[in-house]
């Protein structure tokens, strides 16, 4: 116990925060049990310390703990919780709980025989932490920490403290919102270099080795996140490896299942868990016709997840209209819903009717608003599409 107290304060003083993230002010810190998902080098044990930081608790009664440990292969979870609250512990933060077998169960066994001890945990993206979980779907909230939005990396890069919009604010001021910001900075002088290394937050400390990282970072989704965590055997590792190369050098593309099961050389049907799996990690984004609650059935277009993804897994696909409408779907989806339908590129909470293109890109009709690379204000249905990176 008192090893890890002395690991806990030096991360704290040690550690800094760079980039303060928003979630920070939507999550309710008064509940009990609280899970904080997210892909892999999007900042989550950061996040952790910012937490810590910022609530003052007292480091005699709190204490963070990563289950990286080898400590915790012969320790119970409940048991060094029930030790830690009989000291007067009231928070404890776990690290990557994915790492620990029947850590839900352990985690109710905590929720219900620890009443006083408040309990925040981090996992990776694929783990079914409500999702048919008889232990934890009642008594758990979870959030999801995505990668940085561009305005986070504007933020950032400029010194600046730009606010988000909903949606539908942005929609009704897009003019006003762009002319306040294009009159302190230039954002499009910063959109490229986001879209190549900005979404992950670990290009601040490591710019020359962004590529290795997060290329790192994905094979351990798919050797871990995605293979481990869906109790797929290991040998099945290269086809979802060739699976995700072949997506990111054809997005965004209408998947013909038949075609992708001869190269991947596997049935239809795993090719269709494959996506799911790929999905669920945040690794690609499928696009339903009716949104997620298809998702058994064939997308109407699959994606890379984000820009940083594809421009590291597929540098060679260079094509502009991919990385903009990647962008344009990473961005948006964060916190509205984003379904394919006829005649557009997305249609936007069920109402706003969208196609993503160049500085020339118009309206496609008169109910339809365009999202334009290239231009720093737009006019009526035009909108910059650099600006959809201030949704959060």
């Amino acid at each position: 116990m008192e090893f890890f107290k002395a690991a806990h304060l030096n991360l704290i003083n040690n550690s800094k925060s760079i980039i303060r993230r928003d979630l920070m002010d939507e999550i309710n810190w008064n509940h009990r049990l609280i899970g904080i998902k997210g892909f892999r080098g999007v900042g989550k044990t950061s996040f952790l310390m910012d937490y810590l930081r910022e609530s003052n608790k007292n480091i005699k009664d709190t204490l963070y703990i990563n289950l990286n440990s080898f400590y915790f292969t012969g320790r119970k979870i409940s048991g060094f919780a029930d030790e830690f609250y009989k000291r007067g512990g009231k928070l404890l933060v776990i690290d990557q709980i994915h790492k620990y077998p029947n850590w839900d169960q352990e985690l109710r066994e905590c929720y219900d025989n620890l009443p006083d001890l408040k309990i925040i945990f981090s996992s990776s993206p694929v783990l079914r932490v409500l999702e048919e979980n008889e232990y934890l779907k009642d008594v758990a909230k979870v959030y999801h920490l995505p990668g940085l939005s561009f305005r986070e990396f504007l933020n950032h890069q400029t010194k600046q403290n730009f606010k988000k919009y909903t949606f539908e604010k942005l929609l009704e001021n897009h003019v006003n919102i762009a002319t306040e910001i294009t009159n302190k900075v230039k954002p499009l002088a910063y959109f490229n270099e986001y879209l190549e290394h900005g979404y992950y937050p670990y290009f601040l400390d490591r710019r020359s080795y962004f590529s290795d990282d997060l290329l790192k970072h994905i094979n351990l989704a798919l050797e871990i996140d995605v293979t481990y965590l869906n109790q797929i055997e290991l040998k099945y590792l290269p086809k979802l490896r060739k699976l995700l190369y072949v997506i990111a050098n054809e997005v965004p593309f209408t998947p013909n299942v038949s075609k992708l099961s001869n190269e991947i050389e596997t049935s239809r049907a795993t090719i269709m868990n494959y996506l799911r799996y790929l999905k669920n990690a945040r690794l690609i984004n499928l696009l339903y016709t009716n949104g997620d609650e298809d998702n058994q059935k064939k997308p109407t277009k699959v994606y890379l997840q984000n820009t940083n993804l594809l421009n590291t897994v597929a540098p060679g696909n260079r094509d502009n209209t991919t990385f903009r409408q990647t962008f344009f779907y990473n961005q948006v989806a964060t916190k509205n819903s984003v379904k394919s339908v006829e005649g557009f590129d997305f249609k936007v909470n069920d109402k706003y009717l969208f196609t993503v293109g160049g500085k020339y890109n118009e309206p496609a009709k008169a109910n339809g608003y365009a999202a334009a690379d290239r231009i720093e204000i737009g006019e009526g249905h035009k909108i910059p599409l650099w600006l959809f990176g201030f949704l959060y």
